[in-house]
């Protein structure tokens, strides 16, 4: 398995509310999100990713046949980012691009809930639960 460097972009790679398969199996998102991944020829590709807290993850992403498009899905490594940060269904994930060179991560990643702040609906962030 091959880790990718990828080119320096900016803003969200990918968001997406969560569902139950995406808490309870592995993640899959927008078609787009493939665009700059260097599959290299491979089904996968390991994604080095730094959680809110400065932690380092590893997390595969493997390009799932739909139709005629592949489909991107975060798998090995996902579910323990769920467990970490104690998300549910309903919960947001927002994966951005950012390089650092000193941890050696491509994207940081961060959890998300929606609260009521002041009457008005918004989305917070979720503190590590473990």
């Amino acid at each position: 398995m091959q880790v990718v460097a990828l080119p320096q972009s900016v803003g969200p790679y990918v968001g997406k509310e969560l569902k139950a398969t995406d808490v309870g199996v592995k993640l899959s998102f927008l078609t787009h999100g493939l665009e700059h991944l260097d599959f290299a020829g491979s089904n996968s590709v390991d994604l080095r990713v730094k959680d809110s807290c400065g932690e380092l993850r590893v997390i595969r992403c493997w390009k799932r046949k739909n139709g005629d498009h592949d489909k991107p899905v975060l798998s090995s490594g996902w579910l323990k980012f769920v467990a970490d940060y104690g998300l549910g269904v309903g919960d947001k994930v927002v994966l951005l691009r950012e390089d650092d060179h000193s941890l050696g991560s491509q994207f940081r990643i961060e959890a998300q809930r929606k609260i009521v702040l002041l009457g008005q609906k918004a989305w917070g962030e979720v503190p590590r639960a473990t």
